[in-house]
């Protein structure tokens, strides 16, 4: 990967939103691939589309770029509540690049991705409307929390300027597929655990400290009464599917690459 952008393509642009729009669409369309397929063929989608900027010729998978100067955060600012909550809830719902770069010297600093089969409509915000004196008044953006996203499912082509190993990242990308196939209501619960094993700080836990979010989750799932029962569930499934693994009775590992 070239962590330069090229600047040659917007010597005659003046607006800062398009010069960062084509440079990072450039950038991601000659240094990316599909990691649904691992080939190179991401093919821009027209200007203008609701949520997709890229589309793989082999596979058909759909992405979306995010992209910013400056530092990786936990919240971006992005359009249309409904809009964005009714195509992540699609079937043909994206696939999500971010990329930061630095305008000091226009190179790519962070770049992941997050797995379609990650995203829920917990993890979009809803903004406050415009005020009625505004010119589009009424209207409603969004915020996509980054820091609700499990780490599992944040996965790094570029991480702080350095190149990650495209076998390292297929790898971690192989690891999420399992939730393609969960029914959206299971897997917001398998998101939930792996959230609250990401609060853990130790890598070795324990039931028990699992059990220390029944209460967080009880609040999220008011009519379910067997909350560790569904807890416990959970694990048996992150074990199964390799994600976390099995020390002794009660007793897990995060995996870590």
């Amino acid at each position: 990967m070239n962590l330069n952008l090229d600047l040659s393509l917007v010597k005659n642009y003046t607006n800062n939103s398009q010069i960062s729009r084509i440079l990072t669409e450039n950038w991601v369309k000659k240094n990316s691939f599909c990691l649904n397929c691992n080939n190179w063929c991401l093919e821009q989608f027209s200007n203008n589309l609701p949520v997709a900027d890229f589309y793989c010729k082999n596979c058909r998978q759909e992405y979306e770029l995010k992209s910013k100067n400056g530092k990786l955060s936990s919240k971006i600012v992005d359009g249309a509540y409904h809009t964005m909550v009714n195509r992540i809830e699609a079937e043909n719902n994206p696939n999500f690049f971010f990329l930061t770069y630095d305008k000091s010297d226009w190179t790519v600093r962070n770049f992941l991705i997050i797995p379609k089969h990650y995203f829920v409509s917990d993890f979009i915000e809803k903004r406050k409307p415009l005020s009625e004196n505004a010119r589009r008044a009424g209207w409603t953006g969004c915020n996509i929390l980054l820091d609700k996203i499990p780490s599992s499912g944040r996965i790094f082509l570029i991480k702080n300027s350095k190149i990650i190993d495209r076998d390292l990242v297929l790898h971690k990308w192989k690891e999420t597929e399992f939730l393609k196939n969960v029914n959206k209501k299971s897997r917001g619960w398998i998101i939930d655990i792996l959230n609250c094993i990401d609060l853990i700080p130790n890598k070795n836990f324990r039931l028990e400290d699992v059990y220390k979010f029944e209460a967080h989750l009880k609040l999220k799932y008011p009519n379910n009464s067997f909350i560790k029962d569904k807890i416990r569930q959970q694990l048996q499934i992150l074990r199964d599917r390799d994600i976390i693994e099995f020390v002794s009775r009660g007793t897990y590992k995060k995996k870590t690459l």
